[in-house]
């Protein structure tokens, strides 16, 4: 999977959340665990996992989940 730094996210509805402001991986395999979306009009960020991402390109990833879905968790 790819993930790239600054790629812009957005849920599974198309509406864009923003930006991945950092990436956590795993110190054996190097496996991306978690990745930051920052929020451009809110004060949470996201923090999601690969499970959360449908498709990626290098500068896009498009979740399988909705906001509302995540606001959820």
């Amino acid at each position: 999977m790819e993930i790239e730094f600054k790629a812009e996210v957005a849920d599974r509805n198309g509406k864009v959340l923003g930006t991945v402001d950092h990436i956590v991986r795993d110190t054996w395999s190097g496996d991306i665990r978690k990745f930051v979306v920052r929020r451009k009009d809110s004060d949470k960020d996201l923090f999601l996992s690969p499970d959360d991402v449908a498709k990626t390109s290098k500068n896009q990833i498009n979740l399988n989940v909705s906001l509302e879905e995540l606001d959820q968790r």
